[in-house]
C-alpha cells in the first residue's frame, strides 16, 4: 500500500506554498476599515465562536489572533474568564476596542448555541448531523459550501504510555480495550498490565467521532475517566503505563501514537501529516466552521475567508493540525502495491490531496471542490503546468471488477473536468478499479475512504 513519506518533507516545502485564487481572501484585499467600522458599531462583542474543544483549545484562538493582527490590530490580548474553556481576545484599533468570544465546551454546544443566535460561528470537530441540518433548514443549508467550511483535517490519535511496546491496534482491538472486554495488555501480547481507558467528554466532537468509527452500537466502560480537554487526557496518559486514550492529532503530547488498521487485512497507519491530509488514516476526521450560509455580517465573512486563505492554512499547520496548502512529496511504494501502479507513477510525486465525493460517484464534495483552486494555485505558484498532472481514480469494492474499473474512471473524469473550468486541462487521467484500497471495503465509511482521486505530478 502507500506509505506515508517521510515527515520533514513537510517542513522543507511548506515554506514557499503560498496561494491565492477565486476561494481565497488575498493578503492585499486585507484592510482594516470593515474591522474598524464593526468596533465603532459594535463596541462590545466582535463576534462569537462556540462549540469544539479540539478547535476552541488552540486553533480558535491562533487563527483569530493572526486575523486581527493582519488588520492592524496592535498586541491582540488573550484573556482568560471565571468560566473554564471560555476564553476572550480583545481588538483594540483606532482607539475603538472590542473583543472576540470564544466557547470551548464541545461540539454539540456550538450547534446549540448558533441555533439560539448566541454564535456567529459554530466550531465543530464532526459533520454536522442530519437532525442539526433540518433543525436549522429555514435559516440555512448547513450542508451547503457556503455553510459547511472545512478549516483543518485532524486525527484521532489512540495514545499510550511512551514504554508501551503496542505498536498498531485494528479498530476491532480499539473497541475490545475502550469497552472493556480486553481488560489487560498481555492479551495483545503487551506487558501484564492492567488496561485504564481514558476518554473524551460527551459534550465533545471527538468523542462522537470515535463513538462512530470504533465503538459503534457498544458501550464506553464505566470506568473510563472523562475529559474536557484533549491536552489533559494526553498528560495522564503519558503518566499511565496501562493507559489507553484518544486525542486529536495536535495533542500526542508527550503520550504515543500507535499505528491504526481498519482490520486484519487492512494496512496499520500511523498518523502523520500526510495520512491525515489525504486522509488515508482511518482515524482521520475533517474540522469545521459552521454559518448560517454566507455570514451577512462583513467581519466574520472576512475571518471565514481568512481561514482558508493560504495564510490562515499556514496558522493551522503552526498550530499542529494538518493545513489545506498542497505540496508534492515522494511516496514509499512497499512490496503490496502491483507492478504496475508502480510503473505508472514511477516518474511522479504525490500532491497532499485526495479528492472525495458526497453521496453518489463523481459529486464532489464541499472540500474537494476548494481543493479544486488549490490544485490551481499550486501549479501557478509552483511554475508548474497542466500536463504534468496525472489523476488516479479508485473505487471501493465492486460486484465485479468491469463495474469498479468504470467508477474508478468516472471519478476521474469528474475531477478532470472540475479543474478544466478552472483553465487547467489535465490529459493524463486513468482509474485503478478497487485496487490499492486504504479502509476495509464496504459501508459508508468504506466507500467514502476508498472512493478517491489521487493527483500525481511528474518529477
Amino acid at each position: 500500500m502507500l506509505q506515508v513519506v517521510r515527515s520533514t518533507l513537510w517542513t522543507r516545502f511548506t515554506p514557499w506554498m503560498i496561494f491565492s485564487g477565486f476561494f481565497f481572501f488575498s493578503a492585499n484585499t486585507l484592510a482594516s476599515q470593515p474591522l474598524d467600522k464593526a468596533l465603532q458599531s459594535n463596541p462590545d462583542d466582535l463576534f462569537a465562536i462556540h462549540g469544539s474543544n479540539t478547535i476552541g483549545a488552540h486553533l480558535a484562538p491562533a487563527l483569530v489572533t493572526e486575523y486581527l493582527r493582519l488588520h492592524d490590530v496592535k498586541k491582540p490580548q488573550l484573556s482568560n474568564t471565571k468560566v473554564e474553556n471560555e476564553r476572550y481576545i480583545t481588538a483594540s484599533l483606532n482607539s475603538h476596542q472590542s473583543k472576540v468570544v470564544l466557547a470551548a465546551h464541545g461540539s454539540s454546544t456550538g450547534f446549540k448555541a448558533i441555533e439560539a443566535g448566541n454564535a456567529d460561528i459554530w466550531a465543530s470537530s464532526r459533520p454536522a448531523k442530519d437532525k442539526e441540518v433540518d433543525a436549522l433548514r429555514e435559516k440555512a443549508d448547513l450542508s451547503s459550501m457556503s455553510s459547511e467550511h472545512v478549516i483543518a483535517i485532524d486525527g484521532l490519535a489512540i495514545l499510550v504510555h511512551p514504554k508501551n511496546p503496542i505498536k498498531k491496534l485494528t479498530k476491532a482491538q480499539l473497541e475490545q480495550l475502550f469497552s472493556g472486554t480486553i481488560k489487560n495488555w498481555k492479551e495483545l501480547g503487551g506487558k501484564d498490565q492492567k488496561v485504564n481507558i481514558y476518554a473524551r467528554d460527551e459534550a465533545s466532537g471527538t468523542w462522537d467521532t470515535f463513538k462512530t468509527l470504533v465503538l459503534g452500537k457498544n458501550k464506553l466502560v464505566d470506568t473510563a475517566k472523562r475529559y474536557e480537554s484533549n491536552d489533559q487526557l494526553s498528560d495522564d496518559v503519558s503518566k499511565d503505563p496501562g493507559g489507553v486514550g484518544f486525542a486529536g492529532f495536535a495533542s500526542i503530547r508527550d503520550s504515543k501514537a500507535v499505528a491504526i488498521a481498519d482490520s486484519d487485512t487492512s494496512p496499520a497507519i500511523l498518523p502523520s501529516r500526510l495520512s491525515i491530509a489525504t486522509e488515508d488514516y482511518p482515524l482521520s476526521r475533517r474540522l469545521f466552521f459552521y454559518t448560517l450560509g454566507v455570514p451577512q455580517d462583513a467581519v466574520v465573512k472576512d475571518f471565514i475567508d481568512f481561514v482558508l486563505s493560504s495564510k490562515g492554512q499556514k496558522v493551522v499547520g503552526e498550530t499542529g493540525f494538518v493545513e489545506q496548502n498542497l505540496l508534492a512529496v515522494e511516496p514509499q511504494l512497499d512490496d503490496t502495491v502491483p507492478e504496475s501502479f508502480k510503473r505508472m507513477t514511477a516518474n511522479y510525486q504525490r500532491l497532499s490531496v485526495n479528492f472525495r465525493f458526497t453521496e453518489g460517484r463523481t459529486k464532489l464534495d464541499n472540500k474537494a471542490q476548494r481543493d479544486i483552486q488549490r490544485v490551481v494555485d499550486f501549479l501557478k505558484d509552483n511554475s508548474r503546468e497542466a500536463r504534468e498532472l496525472m489523476l488516479i481514480g479508485f473505487a471501493d469494492q465492486q460486484s465485479n471488477e468491469f463495474r469498479a474499473q468504470q467508477i474508478s474512471e468516472l471519478r476521474a473524469l469528474s475531477v478532470q473536468k472540475a479543474l478544466k473550468k478552472m483553465g487547467v486541462e489535465v490529459k493524463a487521467f486513468t482509474g485503478y478499479g478497487q485496487y490499492m484500497q486504504v479502509a476495509q471495503s464496504g459501508g459508508q465509511t468504506g466507500a467514502s475512504r476508498n472512493g478517491r482521486v489521487e493527483v500525481w505530478i511528474k518529477r
